[in-house]
């Protein structure tokens, strides 16, 4: 594989505008969610019983336990902890040199933080996913606060890889999981006929895909499964054009999913992910940046990848035929599709591929430690050796521990391969467990809402006889509203509340603490439901009766004459999901109790200490701004501020190689808000010449000297051809005398002196 510098810097700048996402998403939830007025308080996580603060940290990981010496309660320091989050994440987007192991060390702890006290709302596999990818930055990124060069490293190879092991274990682990799921509309290739009505928060764009035709549907389910099982064994693989090809298959399905659906920064962190396929050369294609093309081999070589290239895709071109008996039907213009496979036969697919495919991870890590050896073996100079010697022995112990650790939660898809994982690493996994350094995954398992999307509706009534049903902001609920476009924003509430519609209330505890704070007309959990409390109808008093009911809801279908219908969704009446109840009602007070609800603490206290007051200000100024629109601002604001230094930068370069240079290429820039391609470039060919390695970059035996060395003659040509321009008269007529002169002397004819 190529360098991956490049794609290494342009996957940091996006994990540190996602981390930003992330605090700031969470911070405008965090006092209706955590508050000490909230659905589940913070506070009754931490249970202060006079241990040792190490005792503590090490029992439950989370820097809340240090609030009280800071004068602030566990919600205050919550904000505190987002706070920080967000300005560090939004620092480092800005700034390259931010972009530092150190800082993506304090963003991965501060999530953990909250995410050890987060509960239910927090408990979602993007959260997990976000704590894994934030880990390996911390290996990914270089140490320049400490070091101060943000040159390339050996072992760089090495900890990027991680990620694309990551991203592997990501698709292929959602894609097997749909099938061993028995899910009957995943083995019916009907799931996406449901999908789009019924995923959590649904975009606009999803009602116009919901009524594509059914074999398009069914298609589509063969293409995911394709994309999600086949093709994650090409990111493995040493051929570059087959993992271009499969980056961009992973890249059409996260698009796809995110014009029809909000799933906040999963999506984007998938396509962060996905940058690790991803070479400088690719990056220099993308930007339109001229490179000389990479000769290495002979033409046979060339031909026999072509060939073996060719030969991968049409495999798995045939093998989806074959899988899923593809026949195109040309009476109807369609192509009709059906599994061909039994689940005994899936499994014994799986049984067949997950032990080879960890082998293939081991050879694939292998290759890359054994080259990223080999160039610290060729590094000049004995310190310089020792030292990127030492650094690849720290870094590709740390890949190998990773990656052993990661197979316990890999090999979960197949139990006979999980059972045959050697004990010490599932002790191995067991203790790192805690800090989510490693996690399973699986999306979308089975598809809800068969029978229509179960959705919760509230309502409160002052009387008992007049009922108003309370409108969130996101999640369906007015047939006549729209949905929503709400990523990356994630509100949590309207997530769980989906969740909950699928069972009875009782395995939604949290519910019940929603109905209390309604009741008690808390201005925090309002905010919950409309950011614009102007729009909740029981503002001013809080009602005196609340129920909920259980709706079924289907996206509504285009008119006879193909004209759009007047709303977008249409509903059925199921069931009481949750009776009427009032402020001390017998039900309620039990429910409440049952669920360890009642708070039965000592009354809080407002810390007043100026850290807390500082953040309690700043609480006040974002009171009541909508969260898209915050978080989209502040990364229009940063993208923009990073694109504009980046092109004057450009310019600055471009101005000042002018002079000497000849043939100067088109300088683009990626945003990393600080530095260049070309100021990369140089100084990637400047390591190299100050190394001196034996190693050559290219395959076409020039090394980084000769055309130094040239480019230096080609300067002297030019200044000497400047020079012979100044009097390019005077050159002509004493070019005319020396013609006449040497004439003169051939016939004889000498001049008088």
């Amino acid at each position: 594989m190529g360098h991956n510098m490049l794609p290494r810097r342009m996957f940091l700048w996006c994990m540190a505008v996602i981390y930003m996402f992330a605090f700031v998403s969470l911070y405008l939830q965090i006092p209706g969610l955590y508050g000490n007025e909230g659905l589940l308080p913070a506070r009754w996580q931490l249970r202060y019983s006079g241990k040792p603060l190490l005792d503590q940290i090490l029992s439950s990981p989370t820097l809340l336990w240090l609030g009280p010496k800071l004068g602030l309660d566990t919600h205050t320091a919550m904000e505190l902890l987002c706070l920080v989050g967000a300005a560090l994440s939004l620092a480092a987007t800005l700034l390259e040199s931010l972009r530092d192991s150190l800082v993506y060390f304090c963003l991965w702890v501060l999530y953990l933080s909250l995410y050890q006290v987060g509960q239910v709302f927090l408990y979602f596999q993007w959260d997990n996913l976000l704590l894994e990818t934030g880990f390996l930055c911390v290996l990914v990124a270089p140490l320049t606060l400490v070091r101060g060069s943000r040159g390339v490293r050996e072992h760089d190879p090495i900890t990027f890889w991680l990620v694309r092991w990551l991203l592997f274990r990501l698709m292929f682990a959602s894609g097997v999981v749909k099938l061993t799921s028995r899910c009957p509309t995943w083995w019916g290739l009907t799931a996406l006929t449901y999908h789009y009505e019924t995923q959590c928060i649904p975009t606009p764009l999803a009602w116009y895909a919901h009524q594509l035709p059914v074999w398009w549907h069914k298609l589509s389910v063969v293409g995911t499964f394709v994309i999600e099982i086949a093709a994650p064994f090409l990111f493995l693989c040493p051929l570059r054009r087959l993992r271009l090809g499969a980056f961009y298959m992973q890249v059409l399905l996260q698009v796809l999913i995110i014009t029809s659906g909000n799933y906040n920064i999963f999506n984007l962190l998938t396509l962060a992910l996905c940058l690790s396929l991803l070479d400088d050369q690719h990056v220099h294609f993308w930007l339109r940046r001229s490179q000389k093309p990479n000769s290495c081999g002979s033409k046979v070589f060339s031909w026999a990848c072509l060939m073996v290239e060719l030969a991968v895709w049409s495999l798995m071109f045939y093998g989806a035929v074959i899988c899923f008996e593809l026949q195109l039907d040309w009476d109807k213009g369609s192509v009709r599709s059906r599994t061909a496979f039994t689940y005994h036969q899936f499994n014994q697919f799986l049984k067949t591929v997950t032990i080879p495919s960890v082998w293939l991870g081991i050879l694939s890590l292998t290759w890359e430690a054994v080259t990223a050896m080999f160039r610290c073996a060729c590094v000049q100079g004995f310190l310089k050796r020792f030292w990127g010697t030492l650094q690849w022995i720290v870094f590709a112990a740390a890949a190998a521990s990773i990656f052993a650790v990661s197979l316990v939660p890999f090999t979960y898809v197949e139990y006979d391969s999980n059972a045959s994982l050697w004990p010490g690493v599932r002790r191995a996994y067991e203790a790192v467990d805690r800090y989510q350094l490693v996690n399973s995954y699986g999306l979308f398992r089975r598809m809800t809402g068969v029978g229509g999307r179960p959705e919760v509706v509230i309502e409160a009534s002052m009387d008992r006889v007049t009922w108003t049903e309370i409108e969130f902001m996101y999640k369906p609920g007015n047939m006549s509203a729209p949905p929503a476009v709400v990523a990356p924003h994630q509100p949590r509430l309207d997530w769980q509340m989906w969740f909950a519609a699928l069972g009875p209330h009782t395995q939604a505890p949290w519910f019940t603490s929603l109905v209390y704070r309604l009741l008690q007309g808390k201005r925090d959990v309002i905010e919950l439901i409309q950011s614009d409390v102007s729009r909740y109808p029981f503002l001013q008093q809080a009602p005196s009766y609340i129920r909920a009911h259980r709706y079924k809801y289907w996206f509504t279908e285009p008119k006879s004459d193909g004209s759009y219908p007047d709303r977008w969704w249409r509903r059925v009446y199921s069931e009481e999901f949750y009776p009427t109840v009032h402020l001390g009602d017998t039900f309620l007070e039990s429910m409440l109790s049952q669920h360890g609800l009642k708070d039965r603490s000592p009354p809080w206290r407002v810390p007043e200490a100026p850290l807390a007051q500082a953040v309690r200000w700043v609480r006040s100024q974002v009171r009541g701004v909508s969260a898209p629109l915050l978080l989209w601002s502040l990364f229009a604001c940063s993208a923009t501020i990073c694109l504009l230094r980046g092109l004057r930068h450009s310019c600055a370069t471009t101005h000042k190689h002018k002079p000497t240079a000849t043939n100067s290429d088109h300088t683009d820039t990626i945003p990393d808000g600080n530095s260049s391609l070309e100021e990369e470039h140089q100084e990637k060919e400047g390591k190299e010449l100050k190394d001196d390695t034996v190693e050559e970059e290219n395959c076409e035996g020039n090394s980084v000297a000769e055309e130094d060395k040239q480019m230096e003659e080609e300067v002297e040509e030019d200044d000497e051809e400047e020079e012979g321009k100044v009097s390019e008269k005077d050159d002509m007529e004493m070019l005319r005398k020396r013609n006449i002169t040497c004439e003169d002397e051939r016939q004889g004819n000498y001049p008088v002196s």
